[in-house]
């Protein structure tokens, strides 16, 4: 009866709040489903894409699958009957669509509009959203969720726009290019590059992959689950044994950033197994082996997770050239060492810009500067989620919060939000707003530990192009981001009352 009570009081208190979300992926699903729960019916999901998703509407390349294990890369409050231990992308769109349908969140989206500026008005104590069909709406709080995988990353070669091939990115899929029996060129050997490169390889003609730097790559078996194992897996107690499990694992290398820094025993055994890994798959290449062995502590780029990339190099329909891609003519990519090698499909599987955060968004605090402007090329938040001078204003997925357990972290911070906005209503205020106290000693601490890691010694996507600090990690795993998220949403936030709105 006592957390019946507790639950009518959450659900009470958000009631009148309006709420915009920028973004319909698993964060923002997430937002949605905990701002329900609270009460809160006037909040509207923006999403760009045509359907829910995110990353995972977008992705559609051949073999594209989650490198979380899927009942760790699932919401705590959706059990779901996976098919194999990482799930697909279409299986991953199904999930959220489930997700949708359960919590009645349908209603609140709109598809194919954009969110292009928030200003905060100082005087309604709301946000100005514009958004791209040219409409304006006026909220209590915005909601980014747009994570940090939404902005591709173009290469951009001499003779691009002489090449007479066809060309685009994994995450803009063209399927009306049949690759059955061409001559395809992959540039990039990061993650999307490792789930791509098989399948192509399975039907092209000839594949020729581009690479500049080589990650440590150990298996991942992805075996689907027999229809016993699967039924079982998906229930309750089997499956939240099974999700703690991974956890486990997780947290076993994660809890105070064991394999995140060089040297450790975590990070020489992680290297040590994926060493001997890409020398078992590459048996009898030792150029190969040469060329795809990393020189670098485990963490020093994104470790792929695939079975089936590294054999595919043994293919006779497949050559790595150990360079970067550097220009193109009318038929034939062009590598740094001059070499032409002709290609009929050109894809790009050269990522994103994770460092860009809320690169399509302009966000107007209270002092009238945008959020870009204060952050001068160097992201940072209290948790990733809250900013000083831009009371209302919440991220998810936002700087420094990319780890193992991403849709816990999603859920962790989809609750900060309602807690934040709970202690608002309860003192009657208008707003609330990151002390700059709570800020600025978080990111001292944490800049403090990203020094120290692996992430700061390697050529990675990690790091912000204008200071070179780590932007996008999290060091510490899941419990302790848990713990911060849950016991510092409240005091870190300062309740504030606009001028017309004085208690």
């Amino acid at each position: 009866m006592e957390s019946e009570v507790q639950a009518l009081k959450a659900t009470e208190s958000l009631r009148g709040i309006s709420v915009a979300v920028v973004g319909g992926g698993f964060s923002g699903i997430a937002a949605g489903v905990y701002l329900r729960r609270a009460g809160c019916t006037d909040f509207v999901i923006f999403e760009s894409s045509a359907g829910a998703g995110g990353t995972w509407w977008d992705t559609r390349y051949p073999g594209a699958e989650v490198d979380t294990p899927s009942h760790l890369y699932s919401y705590s409050f959706k059990r779901h009957p996976w098919s194999r231990p990482f799930a697909g992308h279409e299986e991953l769109r199904g999930y959220l669509n489930e997700v949708i349908a359960e919590h009645e969140l349908k209603p609140h989206f709109r598809f194919g509009i954009e969110v292009q500026r928030a200003t905060w008005d100082e005087d309604r104590q709301q946000y100005l959203v514009e958004t791209s069909d040219g409409r304006a709406h006026h909220v209590h709080a915005v909601v980014t969720a747009v994570g940090m995988l939404n902005q591709p990353r173009h290469l951009q070669l001499d003779g691009m726009a002489d090449y007479e091939g066809r060309i685009f990115h994994t995450s803009r899929w063209d399927t009306s290019t049949d690759l059955t029996g061409k001559t395809v060129a992959v540039i990039g050997t990061g993650s999307t590059a490792a789930q791509l490169i098989p399948a192509v390889a399975a039907v092209a003609k000839q594949v020729t992959v581009f690479q500049r730097d080589p990650s440590w790559v150990e298996p991942k078996e992805n075996v689907p689950y027999s229809p016993k194992r699967r039924a079982l897996l998906s229930w309750g107690p089997i499956h939240r044994a099974e999700r703690l499990r991974r956890y486990y694992h997780g947290e076993r290398l994660w809890f105070g950033g064991r394999l995140i820094r060089p040297g450790t025993k975590a990070d020489e055994r992680a290297r040590r197994l994926s060493n001997h890994y890409i020398r078992a798959a590459l048996r009898g290449h030792p150029e190969l082996i040469e060329a795809m062995t990393p020189r670098i502590p485990y963490q020093g780029r994104r470790p792929i997770h695939a079975t089936g990339y590294l054999e595919a190099f043994t293919r006779d329909n497949v050559t790595l050239i150990p360079r970067a891609a550097v220009s193109m003519t009318p038929g034939a990519v062009v590598d740094s060492a001059g070499g032409e090698h002709e290609a009929d499909v050109v894809i790009m599987a050269t990522g994103f810009q994770p460092s860009n955060y809320l690169a399509r968004i302009e966000v107007v605090g209270r002092d009238g500067r945008t959020l870009h402007e204060q952050w001068a090329g160097e992201p940072q938040a209290f948790c990733g989620i809250t900013v000083p001078n831009f009371p209302n204003f919440f991220m998810l997925y936002g700087p420094n919060t990319n780890f193992y357990a991403l849709v816990h972290g999603f859920e962790s911070q989809a609750k900060f939000v309602v807690r934040s906005l709970q202690k608002m209503v309860s003192r009657q205020g208008t707003a609330i707003e990151c002390r700059p106290s709570f800020f600025t000693v978080f990111n001292e601490w944490l800049q403090e530990r990203l020094a120290k890691s692996s992430w700061a010694v390697g050529d990675n996507y990690f790091k912000s192009p204008v200071t070179g600090r780590v932007v996008t990690q999290w060091p510490d795993g899941a419990i302790v981001y848990g713990l911060m998220t849950r016991f510092l949403a409240r005091p870190s936030g300062r309740v504030t009352h606009g001028p017309r709105h004085q208690p």
